[in-house]
């Protein structure tokens, strides 16, 4: 397939506000369904049977999948779904609605294929978004002849900006009440830079009974097992993931989400003027100069954890070597976003299809 995007993203977007064309762009995909045109994307981007994963009690078309983030309201999971990914995260959502921080607050490190952003979990609240991910599953069951298996929908939580730390468990059960039913699994979101002190509950004291106590009524309110996740920060200290590590093995969580975004700008390659980063300021820094951490996480933890815990990997995947790299080292599910940005609507059918040659050179079988 030719690929025409980067020319239309060097015409039409690079001199675009960021967070304008990610608009534009979703639209544009979610456009998709509107007209029509999303059976003709279900067969040209579907993943190959071979790819097919189990993971977290729950059967995946493909090992790759969106990160949270690009859809933080659940208004396009079928749209994003159709071209091809194995499952959807969405959010950060918070129990109440909120505008994030203010603009500018999304910005491009072009020469790194790096985005930095301090958007602040903008998003219309989980009573708003929990009736749009019960359309989103009734939605994907129907397109559901001719997929052997649906993709699967995750849904990301955070806490409130204006709940202070000391009420953040009331504040994710309130999220968790109202999600949890419509969620294939669930994922506890700690470590974004974005929301002030939200990173102070990956310690052990206050991630412990956090996790519990979402985790207890995630399955209560949904009536079966919700799996459940914690996403962690690539700026822990290898220790501090380590005790993590053995916390989430000690709660009994299903998966480990690594890594998020960074804070870092020494250390990680860039190519960008300094200047120009130190311009962009404050937030997660996310794109290819984050994967030597993300493996370097992947493989501390895969090092730690019980086989029967999942490992998602995140971080700096650009192509379908990353995503088979990744899995060689342990990961049992693999999620990208900020190249999405880059690469355009078909870069995931490009990631199935190259993870599908690779695996096959491994295994020839799989080729059959």
């Amino acid at each position: 397939m030719v690929r025409f995007y980067p020319t239309f993203f060097r015409v039409v977007f690079s001199g675009m506000d960021p967070e304008r064309a990610h608009r534009i762009g979703f639209e544009g995909i979610k456009a998709a369904r509107a007209t029509g045109a999303s059976r003709l994307l279900r067969v040209l981007c579907a993943p190959h049977p071979q790819l097919r994963t189990r993971a977290l009690g729950l059967d995946f078309p493909s090992p790759f999948g969106l990160a949270a983030g690009f859809d933080k309201g659940a208004t396009g999971v079928a749209a994003l779904a159709d071209l091809g990914f194995g499952h959807v995260e969405v959010g950060t959502i918070t129990a109440q609605a909120q505008p994030g921080n203010p603009r500018p607050r999304l910005f491009r490190l072009v020469r790194d294929r790096a985005v930095i952003n301090r958007m602040g979990f903008n998003n219309d609240g989980a009573g708003a978004i929990g009736p749009r991910l019960a359309a989103a599953h009734a939605d994907l069951e129907g397109a559901r002849s001719g997929r052997r298996v649906r993709p699967v929908i995750g849904v990301n939580i955070g806490k409130t900006k204006i709940v202070p730390l000391e009420e953040a468990t009331a504040d994710y059960l309130e999220s968790t009440r109202t999600l949890a039913p419509q969620a294939d699994y669930l994922a506890v979101n700690v470590s974004s830079p974005n929301t002030p002190g939200l990173r102070d509950l990956q310690t052990a004291q206050s991630l412990e009974p956090l996790l519990r106590a979402v985790g207890e009524e995630a399955d209560r309110v949904a009536g079966r097992h919700v799996p459940l996740l914690v996403k962690i920060a690539p700026d822990l200290e290898d220790e501090q993931i380590r005790e993590i590590a053995e916390l989430a093995e000690r709660v009994g969580l299903d998966g480990i989400i690594a890594v998020n975004t960074t804070i870092a700008r020494e250390g990680l390659g860039l190519r960008s003027d300094p200047a120009e980063v130190a311009e962009r300021g404050a937030g997660g820094l996310s794109g290819e100069p984050l994967r030597r951490r993300a493996l370097e996480v992947l493989d501390l933890l895969r090092g730690i954890v019980p086989e029967s815990m999942a490992v998602v990997s995140v971080g700096g995947v650009t192509t379908a070597q990353d995503v088979y790299e990744r899995l060689e080292h342990g990961a049992d599910l693999v999620q990208g976003y900020t190249a999405f940005l880059y690469e355009g609507p078909f870069w995931v059918r490009r990631i199935n299809r190259g993870l599908r040659r690779l695996m096959a050179r491994r295994d020839p079988r799989r080729s059959r």
